[in-house]
């Protein structure tokens, strides 16, 4: 669950019109492909409903190195590219969940991605609400990374925001499942971690224990609200 910043070309990657993946399509798309092209399907659907422009996008290349599921922004439109072949990350994504957890847990992926295009899309992406000002930086930390090191902040704070509204959506769609997935997603950002780093995430997961956190009617909207608290706890 991460952004990726690099454009995608089209010559690499293979654009599958989902209304028809099931039809048509699968024949070209791997039995991993299909599972979760069909478990982040209800986001996807989501999208539509809400008339965000976004692509799907499914790399028929082997991607060793690549993120499972990813965003990028091209030429105003999110694209929610897979990169599922031959690659070790893929079967990583989903290890120790129990069965019934698989669908909801890559529904949370997809609507963490999601928030990534909503960001872009508000102009957003890597600014700060109203009213807040980026972390001071550390002490002795040399002058030439200073921009390095901003720029991983603003990271954090957007994976945060993701990761806020992939739970906003679980409580939504799942909440019977809700304490199980956020103790999943606390073991996926424990694993690891290095504090202040572009995917620690941790502290805003950790506000959403209790999914009525979370509660309301958008999923962006409620993830927000508690974003914010964890912004003003940041020194």
């Amino acid at each position: 669950m991460a952004r990726r910043g690099a454009p995608w070309r089209c010559a690499a990657v293979a654009c599958v019109a989902l209304l028809g993946a099931r039809a048509g399509l699968a024949g070209e798309l791997t039995e991993t492909e299909t599972r979760w092209l069909r478990g982040a399907w209800p986001v996807i659907s989501h999208s539509r409903a809400e008339r965000l422009p976004l692509d799907v996008v499914v790399q028929p290349q082997p991607t060793p190195d690549a993120v499972p599921l990813a965003l990028g922004f091209v030429d105003g439109r999110c694209k929610l590219v897979l990169s599922l072949r031959k690659n070790p990350a893929t079967a990583l994504a989903l290890e120790g969940l129990e069965p019934d957890l698989v669908e909801p847990a890559l529904e949370l992926m997809a609507a963490h991605e999601l928030a990534h295009c909503r960001r872009h899309l508000d102009g957003a992406w890597a600014l700060l609400p109203a009213g807040f000002s980026p972390s001071a930086m550390p002490a002795g930390l040399d002058s030439g990374l200073h921009g390095v090191y901003a720029a991983m902040q603003a990271t954090r704070r957007e994976e945060a925001f993701a990761d806020l509204v992939g739970l906003a959506w679980t409580q939504q769609r799942h909440p019977q499942r809700y304490a199980r997935l956020h103790a999943w997603l606390v073991g996926v950002r424990s694993a690891d971690r290095v504090p202040g780093s572009h995917h620690d995430t941790l502290a805003w997961v950790m506000l959403a224990r209790d999914g009525a956190a979370l509660s309301g009617p958008s999923i962006f909207a409620s993830a927000a609200a508690l974003w914010r608290t964890g912004l003003a706890a940041e020194p």
